[in-house]
């Protein structure tokens, strides 16, 4: 790893209690620095959090300042075990696991949006009637009418949240696919999603917005009142979070596709 020594960490904690506890705690041992002078982000949460913690220090993260997480959520899939001691030397023996998030470029009645993405970007229904949205992939048609809840895009990150809920496949880590996946589909019914190149750009056209408005949410950004939506993997954005050795993000995701 680039850094062979993480002496000064920058602790930051999600709203629960146990999380706010666990942050007392690690800073009276450990102290705690500006996100801006650490060797690496320490984020005490679920992955949820995790989400907002990338978000939050982007401009740092993607300069190469690494996110070590651990687990005071609920899933904590990008997280690791929670534990107290040894922290600074678990850190400097982790393993980099190099992510790159979605971009997505949106057209909405309320104008013109642009939002990144680490697991997904999806677009739903926004009222009790189905959405039909037609799907192009590279500039090309491939479905003119899909009728369902929604549609998303997502990365091997991402495989393993809520696109494995909507039944899409898990990715491998290092795979260059993303997953395009329905959310229940209605027609054409036999549809169950396609896999795509890493490079591959996806554009999903709301039909008849007004009566069948939808909805547009990277990650947990949301844009109502959708109308168009370019995606695509931003190549040019790297971002390196943390693991233990014995228990890498790739492994992981690797178990979910035996998961019984």
């Amino acid at each position: 790893m680039p850094n062979t020594s993480f002496e000064k960490l920058a602790f930051v904690a999600s709203s629960r209690r146990s999380a706010k506890e666990a942050l007392e705690e690690l800073v009276s041992i450990y102290g705690n620095v500006d996100a801006a002078d650490a060797d690496a982000i320490i984020p005490l949460g679920g992955d949820g959090f995790m989400l907002e913690t990338l978000r939050r220090y982007l401009p740092l993260v993607t300069r190469g300042l690494p996110v070590y997480g651990m687990n005071k959520g609920t899933v904590g899939f990008l997280m690791n075990a929670f534990d107290i001691d040894g922290l600074k030397e678990r850190v400097s023996n982790a393993t980099e696991t190099h992510v790159h998030p979605l971009k997505m470029k949106a057209e909405a009645a309320g104008g013109t949006f642009t939002d990144i993405a680490f697991n997904e970007v999806s677009v739903f229904r926004q009222s009790q009637q189905a959405a039909h949205i037609r799907v192009s992939v590279d500039g090309k048609e491939r479905l003119e009418r899909l009728v369902s809840d929604g549609v998303m895009l997502s990365t091997p990150v991402g495989s393993t949240a809520y696109n494995l809920s909507a039944h899409g496949p898990v990715i491998p880590l290092g795979a260059d696919i993303l997953a395009l996946t329905p959310i229940s589909a209605f027609r054409p019914r036999r549809w169950r999603g396609a896999l795509l190149s890493g490079q591959a750009k996806v554009r999903f056209d709301v039909l008849n917005p007004s009566k069948r408005p939808v909805s547009a949410s990277a990650d947990n950004s949301e844009i109502q009142n959708l109308i168009s939506i370019e995606i695509e993997q931003d190549m040019n954005t790297t971002l390196t979070l943390l693991f233990d050795a014995d228990h890498g993000l790739a492994e992981k995701i690797l178990q979910e596709q035996f998961a019984t």
